[in-house]
């Protein structure tokens, strides 16, 4: 087991009456469906359906004081909260920014339960364990708690991207990207079948017509790591970017249909003349290029 305090990660509270029906009216995640111990991924859109921040929301137990704890990237907390503040007109709902006070820790491969902080299941993926929310003075003494080593954020940042999770602020920009295109569909991070929402209109329509034509998707490569933010080339012709790498595997924003194209030519994709491989993660539900259609 190994644990890690995630330094990119910061806490936004919120709290006050009708505060789940708030959050419920603007952001992708049934709130119903978050309860102490089961959170849910989620994020708040743009009208247009672009993705502002994302987030894991979990629930602090009433008998503790309640409310709704959302784990998201330090460097958008004060967005999130001045955004969530120009949302409430009169609800009587406060939001606050505790990342001063509250950081991140990742457990995973065989993760436990600590008695310190908040602690909750990744809703995105069993294999990427659980986080906690705590004091970041406490990591060193909850990961002695669960038993786990202790690691660093660039181990834990190798684990998601061998499992071919995007990050946000690396794999892709706040505010130029759509839910399908960061995989939030495929990763538990958009609810289809609840009520209206910020930009629903849009994420509802890319899915009923299956519109989504580009996706960060896992990559493999044999040789030196490209760099990050390197075109993907197939031939003369752009299909992609790449993104995250660590370890012979990465994650690079691909145009799907260009890429089958390539390889149903045969044409390799090259990032900075490493040869990459688009690889199709288990959680993946969409059509992947190189798959043969499946028989009617």
């Amino acid at each position: 087991m190994k644990a890690a305090l995630l330094p990119d990660r910061g806490v936004v509270k919120v709290v006050g009456d009708d505060v789940r029906k708030f959050l419920n009216g603007l952001i992708t995640a049934d709130m119903d469906k978050v309860k102490p111990g089961t959170a849910r991924f989620a994020a708040l859109l743009t009208p247009q359906g672009k993705i502002v921040a994302d987030f894991i929301a979990a629930e602090l137990d009433p008998a503790e004081g309640g409310g709704f704890f959302l784990d998201c990237p330090r460097a958008l907390a004060p967005t999130l909260v001045e955004k969530l503040n120009f949302y409430k007109l009169r609800a009587k709902i406060i939001v606050e920014d505790l990342s001063e006070v509250l950081g991140v820790m990742a457990v995973w491969e065989n993760p436990g339960v600590s008695e310190f902080g908040l602690g909750y299941p990744d809703p995105r993926l069993p294999a990427l364990g659980t986080r906690v929310m705590l004091p970041p003075h406490l990591t060193e003494e909850a990961a002695s708690d669960l038993g786990a080593e202790l690691a660093t954020a660039d181990d834990y940042d190798a684990h998601r991207i061998a499992l071919g999770i995007p990050r946000g602020g690396i794999d892709f920009t706040y505010g130029g990207i759509f839910p399908h295109e960061a995989d939030m569909d495929q990763l538990g991070g958009v609810d289809f079948d609840k009520g209206c929402y910020v930009g629903q209109e849009v994420v509802s329509r890319v899915e009923h017509r299956a519109t989504a034509r580009s996706r960060l998707v896992p990559i493999a490569y044999d040789e030196f790591a490209p760099d990050d933010g390197l075109p993907v080339m197939a031939g003369e012709k752009q299909v992609g970017t790449i993104y995250s790498t660590a370890n012979k595997r990465g994650i690079a924003m691909l145009r799907l249909d260009r890429v089958a194209d390539a390889m149903a030519a045969g044409t390799p994709l090259k990032a900075g003349g490493v040869t990459i491989r688009p690889i199709k993660p288990d959680w993946a539900k969409f059509s992947f290029p190189g798959e043969k259609p499946a028989p009617q």
